[in-house]
């Protein structure tokens, strides 16, 4: 039997950077003198981060959740918007919290992606946007979504939490649709501490985003709309200028430790692990998922998850439950099991394996040994 690992695999580790380069930019903070409201570290991070993604437009927030509410509110959404069960808690949410009706449409049974052909069957008088997920970085299909959007007119937001760095062809996958949201929670691949973005091709939707994360004042005698508290400190943006420095690096770790899963687990009976993506596209391998078919395998992924605990590597099984199955959701006519075939046999399948830089190949190695060793 294989040996336990000595301390415990977790899903993920953020990466940290050295207190010294923290401390420096402490440093520049505590001269300047200014700790929030669109400081010198926060207008810095905005430039180098649009420069970074490829896109024209970005707008900092404190978090990815905020940002995505106050997309919704600057698009001015209402009625229904169709999205995906197969998300994390916070793409619905944000619907709900701006009195929209999440419309759930299946998944692609590939992708894990919302399925761009079913989208159009969704659409009722009601519809007024697509909010559609690049579930663990794999790119939309964004021409069929923009296609359906257009001869509809509807507008599209993307969930681009998963998908920092992602590119399709060279372009900025932040540049596709209306507005991109992206995470940088502490387990993102590139994080500020806790925080998030909007990028939009539009300038001046930026400028509406711009009034709306910050109370809706334009200038000390002016406030012109509704706005919240969205905006990201100086500490936490001058971290992110600090990360900027460690994606790549860390992204190609993740691709080494990519590489030693497949190796390991491809043509194993009852697994389907990572989509393939086309040529044109780089991906930022934030994740590694695999999908156990319990009929094939010989076990289920909810087996899987609690047997390698025994072994202290600690997987997740992202996104369990559907956004669908919550019961604050359940209710709706498009969270019936019927509607959503292919999502919940996706979500009983989905396993998140151990994948960040601090693993090495013979870590991966192993884990994936003690997998193998589950099948009966």
């Amino acid at each position: 039997m294989l040996e336990p690992f000595t301390e415990r695999i977790y899903v993920t580790r953020p990466v940290f950077p050295t207190i010294e380069e923290v401390t420096e930019k402490l440093r520049d903070i505590w001269a300047a003198k200014w700790l929030t409201n669109n400081g010198p570290q926060h207008t810095m991070l905005e430039r180098e981060l649009t420069e970074f993604l490829r896109v024209p437009n970005l707008s900092l927030f404190n978090n990815g959740t905020i940002a995505l509410m106050v997309a919704c509110q600057s698009l001015r959404l209402s009625g229904e918007v169709i999205t995906t069960p197969f998300t994390f808690a916070a793409t619905p949410h944000v619907l709900s919290w701006n009195n929209i009706t999440p419309i759930f449409c299946d998944v692609d049974a590939e992708t894990m992606n919302i399925d761009a052909a079913k989208i159009e069957s969704m659409i009722t008088p009601h519809t007024t946007a697509i909010l559609a997920v690049h579930v663990f970085g794999t790119p939309c299909d964004v021409a069929t979504i923009r296609d359906v959007a257009d001869r509809y007119g509807l507008k599209v937001v993307y969930d681009a939490a998963h998908a920092f760095g992602v590119e399709i062809g060279g372009r900025g996958i932040g540049t596709f649709g209306d507005i991109s949201m992206f995470s940088f929670h502490a387990t993102k691949l590139y994080h500020t501490l806790e925080g998030g973005a909007l990028t939009m091709n539009d300038e001046h939707v930026k400028q509406r985003i711009d009034l709306l994360k910050n109370f809706g004042i334009k200038n000390e005698d002016e406030v012109v709309m509704p706005g919240i508290n969205g905006k990201l400190d100086e500490i936490r943006a001058a971290v992110g200028r600090i990360m900027l420095g460690y994606v790549e690096a860390e992204r190609q770790k993740r691709i080494r430790l990519h590489a030693v899963y497949d190796e390991e687990l491809s043509g194993v009976d009852g697994l389907t692990l990572m989509p393939k993506c086309a040529a044109n596209v780089k991906l930022n391998h934030q994740y590694y998922v695999v999908r156990f078919d319990e009929k094939i395998f010989g076990r289920s992924r909810d087996y899987v998850c609690a047997a390698l605990r025994d072994y202290n590597v600690y997987a997740r099984k992202y996104f369990h439950p559907l956004c669908s199955e919550f019961t604050c959701y359940r209710q709706l006519n498009s969270s019936s099991p019927a509607n959503l075939p292919v999502a919940n046999v996706v979500g009983q399948q989905v396993l998140s394996l151990p994948m960040y830089g601090g693993l090495t190949a013979d870590d991966v190695r192993k884990i994936c040994a003690i997998i193998k060793s589950f099948k009966p």
